[in-house]
């Protein structure tokens, strides 16, 4: 029954979710990577699915073995090519925490800043997601940006930036405590 949910997972069919968890299917159960439903409806930006999920006590933190959890799957999928706002939304109202780390020490929002998805990374810094964090590289989520030239997703993460005391050069103005950052992409408009 596992197989079935997690096919319905990854196809978004909420339906079928919750027939199958009516019918004693295991929402914690992961596939051979580790992966859990959740984060196989997550990374696809399933939202009907993830609520169907979550509804029924999944875990919205649980990891996988490479720390992948479903907020990170929903912020930027290699395949696709982009993130999904509406899901990582429903993640983070239930509790999904925004800054966990996967493997390596990376973050949703360097995940979404390396792809160059800016309306995940927008969401993402308006939401507390912290911009200055370096992975166990010592790179930033801006770096990774810069390294592919996203100019909306590098414009955004250094208006953050600037909100919160760091020059150009990457240095702090400040020692003191600083707001929170807020963001608005006025680059381009939202495709997703």
């Amino acid at each position: 029954m596992s197989q079935e949910l997690f096919a319905a997972a990854q196809s978004g069919d909420a339906a079928q979710i919750q027939q199958l968890l009516a019918a004693g299917a295991d929402h914690a159960a992961t596939d051979e990577a580790g992966e859990t439903a959740l984060m196989l409806a997550a990374r696809e930006g399933h939202v009907d699915a993830i609520k169907a999920l979550i509804a029924a006590g999944a875990d919205v933190n649980a990891k996988s073995p490479q720390g992948w959890t479903a907020l990170a799957k929903a912020a930027y999928n290699g395949e696709t090519e982009r993130g999904y706002v509406e899901a990582i939304e429903v993640l983070h109202e239930a509790g999904a925490l925004v800054d966990e780390r996967i493997f390596f020490g990376i973050t949703p929002l360097m995940l979404a800043a390396g792809g160059g998805d800016a309306s995940v990374v927008e969401w993402l810094i308006n939401n507390g997601a912290d911009v200055l964090t370096a992975n166990e590289g010592g790179r930033t989520a801006r770096m990774m940006a810069d390294d592919k030239f996203y100019v909306d997703v590098i414009n955004l993460i250094h208006e953050a930036e600037q909100q919160l005391g760091v020059s150009v050069d990457g240095s702090c103005s400040s020692g003191s405590s600083v707001a929170k950052p807020q963001v608005v992409n006025l680059l381009k408009p939202n495709t997703h």
